[in-house]
């Protein structure tokens, strides 16, 4: 992440995650929150581990990272937009046709496995064909890279590719508007 994407998510999570100074202690400023959730995200390294980078002990690693976690969620959500009409879903397959050579895809999709600790009393809920336990991110992106869609928390045992919104053509209840599938298909004419 370059300094300015930085520096602009920190603007927009700052008001969410700034807490008062105490007279006991000065709080945690929102540019060190931010930059152990980010830390924690792209690392994975345990809350033990990054209380030697950080200098923030781990119990209130596990407090302030949810909590900046939570805010990125909220400002970041109005920029994850899935198309609700048959003519976005259009639009976006006619960008994939455009400039990807790849007509009437009206997304990419993939999924990974997050590896997470074995939750209390889960049994094998949680566990993947890796034999760890995760649970699933999945994401469905634009011809440019822009996400339409993500679906974090089913279970490491389905699929990476197995998500919710869009199974049965629905999302979040309501129907999704997609297109009827198109097949363009070209035929020699053979001679007798």
């Amino acid at each position: 992440m370059d300094s300015e994407t930085y520096n602009e998510l920190l603007r927009k999570v700052s008001p969410f995650i700034k807490k008062q100074d105490t007279i006991m202690r000065d709080a945690i400023s929102p540019n060190e929150r931010l930059s152990a959730t980010l830390r924690f995200l792209t690392s994975g390294q345990t809350f033990e581990d990054l209380k030697f980078l950080t200098a923030i002990s781990p119990q209130s690693l596990g407090v302030l990272i949810m909590e900046t976690c939570s805010a990125i969620i909220k400002v970041l959500k109005p920029y994850i937009k899935l198309p609700a009409t048959e003519d976005e879903w259009k639009a976006v397959a006619t960008e994939f046709g455009d400039r990807w050579n790849f007509p009437n895809c009206i997304g990419a999709l993939d999924g990974k496995h997050v590896q997470i600790k074995k939750p209390n009393c889960s049994g094998s809920y949680y566990f993947n064909y890796k034999k760890t336990f995760s649970i699933v991110l999945l994401a469905l992106v634009s011809a440019n890279y822009e996400f339409l869609m993500v679906e974090a928390g089913a279970n490491g045992r389905v699929s990476d590719a197995e998500g919710k919104c869009l199974q049965n053509n629905k999302n979040n209840g309501n129907f999704v508007q997609l297109p009827i599938p198109q097949l363009k298909l070209s035929f020699l004419k053979c001679k007798p």
